[in-house]
């Protein structure tokens, strides 16, 4: 699996910041033309490639993908760097190459990597397959937390569709692709497991966050968010949260109400820092969770594990985790 590095910005509100600016899009539509047709050239000759190309538009999906194409399957992942801020992302012309030549992409939804989509309409493919991991959960576009992948269900169900869409794209290996869709699906029950046991254990435990990356996996686990969603929203988005939202945060720690508090270690700006020094001054551990897989040494079902037993460290042991 190999990994497209993408051009990053300051942070604007989600919903604009990860669409393609006017130029950046012409750029990306000429490119997108060139790289398709130099992939159907290369191509033709054999009538198809050895390999399936696959493209992950965050490489926790780019991850699984791997786990299940095997040796039949070449993956690229474009959000793939756990160090900077993926809501900033910006095309450039080596993604566009990659989503152009792609046979089966596998992207998230619910406005979080809407470049996809532009560059998709750049270069129509009709044999191309494209899993929306939204619509596969059933998701509507008003859906207010699109960090997907942290909820236990929705790798389960995209790994399924990847299993099949490859089945189709190469029906010679389809039970070579099953197989590996049974094994991803039993590596998966340690991560299970360890939600069920802190729940039964901790279950109502409180704490505070900035965004709401983890949410989905912090209510699996019966923990109790006391930060409003309005004040993680609007992080999340860039905006400025309300001077009563930010006293109540803070209050959180001062006042000993929470038991973690779960950071967004891909956006940091000022008021993040500020708030984070503030945890840490009043003894409450901090967790780091991430949007994007941290590389290397994860996978995608070592890395939510991870997380979930660095929220039972910082419950248990009082100890923070600040980078996993």
């Amino acid at each position: 699996m190999t990994s497209v590095s993408p051009t990053y910005a300051r942070r604007t509100p989600r919903r604009s910041r990860m669409a393609l600016g006017a130029t950046a899009v012409v750029v990306v539509i000429v490119i997108v033309i060139g790289g398709w047709a130099a992939y159907a050239q290369a191509s033709s000759g054999s009538g198809k490639a050895d390999v399936i190309k696959a493209v992950g538009a965050e490489n926790e999906y780019g991850n699984v993908l791997g786990q299940i194409g095997g040796r039949y399957v070449h993956v690229s992942s474009i959000l793939n760097n756990p160090n900077t801020d993926p809501h900033t992302f910006e095309s450039s012309p080596s993604v566009a190459e990659e989503v152009s030549a792609a046979q089966l992409i596998v992207q998230n939804g619910v406005g979080y990597d809407t470049f996809m989509n532009k560059i998709e309409s750049a270069s129509p493919n009709p044999g191309r397959k494209v899993i929306t991991v939204q619509s596969l959960l059933g998701l509507p576009n008003s859906t207010p937390n699109p960090h997907l992948w942290y909820s236990p269900r929705t790798m389960p169900a995209a790994a399924n569709a990847m299993a099949e869409d490859l089945s189709e794209l190469d029906p010679g290996h389809a039970a070579y692709f099953q197989a590996n869709l049974k094994r991803f699906d039993a590596s998966l029950a340690p991560w299970f497991d360890a939600i069920a046991a802190f729940k039964a254990q901790h279950h109502g435990v409180t704490v505070a966050t900035t965004e709401p990356v983890a949410d989905y996996l912090l209510t699996a686990m019966g923990i109790t968010n006391l930060t409003p969603f309005q004040f993680q929203a609007d992080i999340m988005n860039g905006v400025d949260p309300s001077p009563q939202d930010v006293t109540l945060e803070n209050g959180f720690f001062t006042h000993h109400a929470v038991k973690v508090f779960v950071y967004n270690e891909q956006v940091v700006d000022s008021l993040t820092t500020s708030i984070l020094l503030g945890a840490l001054k009043a003894g409450v551990p901090v967790v780091g969770v991430y949007e994007t897989m941290p590389t290397p040494g994860y996978d995608y079902q070592s890395w939510m594990l991870a997380e979930v037993k660095a929220i039972e460290k910082a419950i248990e042991d009082h100890v923070s985790t600040q980078r996993i």
